[in-house]
């Protein structure tokens, strides 16, 4: 089954458990929760992610989205996980592992971002251990790397209690919300396997 397909199938898998969360593959039928989402979010969201196209929220958008992951999910370049909360089953981020390297890398970029009412709750902490997790048991990736800026010490502390360490800094790194920005560099070496 395409990639595409599976993301309009009822349980595409994977399906990622930790904590108060459960993250999964995006569906079609996602789209008026992570639009409301996204909407209600936008002030809280802007300033740590790129510009947001003017029809960024829109079905056409969403659809196009989907359309991109899945092309990704084929390749392998990357798995783009919704995060929803356990209890409900309410969507409320999402946690994406993206540019994954195999031959002698074996790595990835972890990305996330979290809904503002469901911000500082200890779900993206959740989340970012279930997907590192999964980046080190079943894709068998050797090392994940992740950045953030500078004033955004919430995304920092989530990094660092998830086992990453801080490696460097970056001069303007990434093009956020329309300027170059500095960012903090995080990585994390899988664990060695036990014996």
């Amino acid at each position: 089954m395409s990639a595409f397909l599976r993301l309009f199938q009822t349980d595409p898998g994977p399906r990622l458990e930790g904590g108060k969360v459960v993250l999964r593959l995006p569906r079609l039928s996602d789209y008026k929760a992570w639009s409301a989402l996204r909407t209600q979010s936008a002030a809280f969201l802007e300033p740590w992610e790129p510009t947001w196209p003017k029809d960024d929220l829109t079905r056409a958008a969403f659809r196009n989205r989907l359309g991109a992951y899945a092309r990704e999910l084929e390749t392998g370049e990357a798995f783009p996980f919704f995060l929803f909360r356990r209890d409900d089953a309410t969507l409320i981020g999402g946690v994406r592992l993206f540019h994954i390297r195999r031959g002698v890398a074996q790595s990835a970029v972890l990305g996330y971002w979290i809904g503002q009412p469901y911000a500082r709750r200890g779900y993206m902490l959740d989340g970012v251990r279930a997907a590192v997790d999964f980046a080190f048991g079943e894709m068998g990736l050797h090392r994940l790397e992740a950045a953030c800026m500078p004033e955004n010490a919430a995304s920092a502390s989530v990094l660092l209690k998830s086992g990453f360490l801080e490696e460097g800094y970056a001069p303007a790194y990434l093009k956020i919300n329309g300027e170059w920005r500095d960012h903090r560099l995080f990585g994390m070496v899988a664990p060695p396997p036990a014996v």
